[in-house]
């Protein structure tokens, strides 16, 4: 700390030839551990004019802890619809302004967007301040593939959306990324099992960088069941997803097409249309009609 406070006084002089102008500064925070933010983070937030936060209590811990008296206003979900105008309306009258979140990069899974695509329309210059970033650090320290992968934020919270969204990558060759609630992991991972398969590779990465960093690696009924074999799961949790195997793809492949000729063989045995196949089809297989539907559209 002292050497970083040391640091920090050294170049004073140089940060005031390029004290932060007129601009709205995107500027990463630590996702759990205090030292994980850059030099240029800090001296930006102490130089700033303003400091716009997630939540200020949360930041102000932060500030506290690196002795940060700079002016902070509250810009979250609720508020951003005319908050984002006002901050617009700061900058444009010479205002430097530093978006935080609570943790990590504004703008990924977190309120910003509003406020950077104003400003972008606004000729307003936007600068990055990169930093920590939880998916980022969960994706090379899970031991899956980084030289592709997709991140898409949180998972559905409604059960027939996450399905429909675990079976768009069932046969992804790419890693996959989301943020998950703690108290809907052991649900989403039961529903990974039965759309991707137990074998399929999985990553639950817990509290990344805090105290009680966990990383659970290895096929997704393995890990389902050391899950459940807990009194619940607590912190923030990245699920990563490896990329489809040979035998992944078969099953897929194997999968519509039962689906398909399931259908034919109820039609012409029954007698019935194309919907009452369906609806008997996602009885037998203990899913929903629209499920079924979909593996039989996927398989035309």
């Amino acid at each position: 700390m002292q050497a970083l406070n040391a640091k920090l006084a050294d170049n004073d002089a140089e940060s005031a030839a390029n004290a932060p102008g007129p601009a709205l500064y995107l500027v990463a925070t630590p996702i759990g551990n205090l030292e994980d933010i850059t030099l240029r983070a800090l001296r930006v937030l102490k130089e700033a004019d303003l400091i716009a936060c997630e939540d200020t209590r949360q930041t102000q811990k932060l500030l506290n802890h690196y002795g940060i008296a700079t002016r902070t206003t509250s810009y979250h979900e609720h508020n951003e619809m005319t908050r984002a105008a006002e901050l617009v309306k700061e900058m444009q009258e010479g205002a430097s302004v530093a978006l935080v979140t609570d943790a990590g990069m504004p703008g990924i899974s977190d309120p910003g967007f509003r406020l950077i695509s104003l400003a972008i329309r606004h000729h307003v210059p936007v600068v990055p301040i990169p930093g920590a970033s939880a998916f980022l650090a969960a994706l090379v320290a899970s031991g899956l593939p980084a030289d592709s992968f997709r991140f898409s934020g949180f998972l559905p919270a409604k059960r027939g959306e996450r399905r429909a969204a675990l079976e768009a990558i069932q046969t992804s060759p790419r890693t996959q990324v989301f943020y998950e609630a703690p108290h809907r992991i052991v649900e989403t991972l039961s529903d990974v099992v039965e759309v991707l398969g137990e074998n399929r590779h999985v990553v639950i990465a817990r509290e990344v960088t805090k105290l009680h960093e966990e990383f659970l690696r290895g096929r997704a009924g393995e890990v389902l069941e050391t899950l459940k074999s807990r009194d619940g799961v607590k912190g923030e949790i990245t699920l990563l997803i490896g990329k489809a195997e040979e035998a992944d793809l078969q099953t897929a492949a194997d999968s519509r097409v039962s689906v398909r000729r399931r259908v034919e063989q109820i039609m012409a045995e029954e007698k019935v249309d194309e919907k009452t196949a369906l609806k008997k089809i996602a009885k037998e297989r203990g899913v929903s009609k629209s499920d079924a539907y979909r593996e039989l559209q996927r398989s035309k």
